[in-house]
């Protein structure tokens, strides 16, 4: 059986009607989505998860609060993961949960 993942980035300026892609390979069907906060990251996992999707992985960019803000809207209807650094290098060395609330 295929898996249907995703992976969700953060970014000021990001529109995520634009900034998306779908790579589709015989075992792994792989979202890739871009938002600009974690309100719109909340709404975009829902989303996810009615398209089938069972595993969110988040960018570097979303802080602690941020990966369990995402884990909370999906209400275990997926495993969100998340690449961590405690402060970003792309983001001036800060937390996306000081950014992007």
């Amino acid at each position: 059986m295929k898996v249907k993942a995703a992976f969700i980035f953060i970014a000021e300026e990001v529109d995520y009607s634009k900034h998306n892609a779908d790579i589709d390979t015989p075992v792994l069907h792989l979202y890739v989505v871009g938002v600009k906060s974690y309100a719109e990251a909340e709404a975009v996992a829902k989303e996810l998860v009615e398209h089938g999707v069972t595993a969110i992985e988040l960018c570097a960019g979303f802080g602690n609060e941020g990966i369990a803000r995402i884990s909370k809207a999906v209400k275990g209807k997926a495993v969100v993961g998340g690449v961590k650094f405690d402060l970003h290098p792309g983001f001036g060395y800060k937390s996306g949960d000081e950014l992007f609330q």
